[in-house]
């Protein structure tokens, strides 16, 4: 019997599929956003981050409002789910990059609650230093032309008000063409 060795299987991009769970907080028309200045530019990002596994979406989503802006999500009132963004980009490196689904609630929070929660978020390397992020509180109607990932400034912007009914939940998807 001849002994040949395994042919290596080469991992398809996308074939893997990464949920991510995040919140638009809004305190009247305002909604808490992370800024993160770099040297070459800055982003906006809600507070978001990765379900882990097996992990329920809601102790998700409660799990990274606490990490990122100290907020006790019982302390907040639910608007729902807001908007879904299918999210399919290519990255540098050995690893596929995975397929992410960012589900995006909705929350609000009376002033005495946001007078509590944190002003920066620190987010940890993979060298094992950290990233500072600052929290801002954004009119959500200036948000069209903010860097925001995803990319939900226009959307977020268009409603007419912070409780604002929604038509659509899906928002367009990201790809390396956009």
């Amino acid at each position: 019997m001849t002994s040949t060795p395994e042919q290596p299987t080469t991992a398809v991009p996308f074939s893997r599929i990464k949920i991510c769970t995040g919140a638009l907080v809004f305190c009247g028309d305002e909604v808490a956003l992370i800024r993160r200045d770099r040297a070459d530019s800055t982003h906006y990002t809600p507070p978001d981050g990765n379900v882990e596994h097996s992990e329920d979406l809601d102790d998700a989503l409660a799990r990274e409002l606490h990490e990122e802006l100290g907020l006790d999500i019982t302390q907040a009132e639910a608007g729902g789910l807001l908007w879904v963004v299918d999210q399919r980009v290519t990255r540098p490196g050995p690893t596929p990059p995975p397929r992410r689904l960012h589900l995006l609630y909705r929350l609000h929070i009376a002033e005495d609650i946001r007078a509590t929660l944190a002003e920066h978020e620190y987010d940890e390397l993979p060298d094992g230093s950290r990233e500072v992020g600052v929290i801002d509180w954004i009119n959500h109607r200036k948000t069209a032309d903010l860097p925001i990932f995803p990319p939900i400034g226009p959307a977020l912007a268009a409603l007419t008000n912070p409780c604002a009914p929604i038509t659509n939940a899906a928002l367009d998807a990201v790809s390396d063409d956009n």
